[in-house]
């Protein structure tokens, strides 16, 4: 798991200019928050309906419904920590092809989130990246010289 790295290995980061669609076998979709109010269960419903167009849902077994579940608490996680410390989202952009997914969440925040080290499993607050860091296989950090913000993305293993 890292934050140093701007986006994994063999990715070139998020998409240029939020495109959204398919290509080269990347199915994308992208939710803007301009304007919304409620965003993270407007995330998380976006993410399901994305998640049933993809065939991750309904799930036919326990895993399947385990890595469903993964995205969906990922999504919630890093949508609720753009409320927290990013005066919220910009936009959610979810893409998928038949080994992972890949969740961004834009937002306008100078901050770097990180896990809180130590983590207190038995305090309240603070699990947000930490649980982020636990269910995904990278996740990172995208900042764009001269544009205020940042995008966090998280990458998660697709179902077997």
């Amino acid at each position: 798991m890292s934050t140093t790295r701007p986006y994994s290995p063999g990715d070139r980061g998020p998409e240029p200019g939020g495109a959204s669609g398919a290509s080269a076998g990347r199915q994308v979709r992208s939710l803007s928050f301009d304007g919304a109010s409620g965003v993270v269960p407007l995330a998380r419903d976006f993410a399901r309906q994305a998640l049933y167009a993809w065939g991750w849902l309904p799930a036919a077994g326990a895993d399947r419904r385990a890595a469903a579940e993964d995205v969906l608490l990922v999504v919630s996680e890093l949508v609720t920590n753009a409320c927290l410390h990013a005066e919220g989202p910009d936009g959610l952009q979810l893409s998928c092809d038949n080994k992972v997914i890949r969740v961004e969440v834009s937002d306008r925040g100078t901050g770097q989130p990180a896990p809180r080290t130590p983590h207190r499993a038995g305090r309240p607050g603070g699990h947000g990246m930490f649980i982020v860091q636990r269910l995904c296989l990278d996740w990172g950090v995208v900042r764009t010289p001269e544009v205020a913000g940042k995008t966090v993305w998280a990458e998660l293993g697709a179902p077997a």
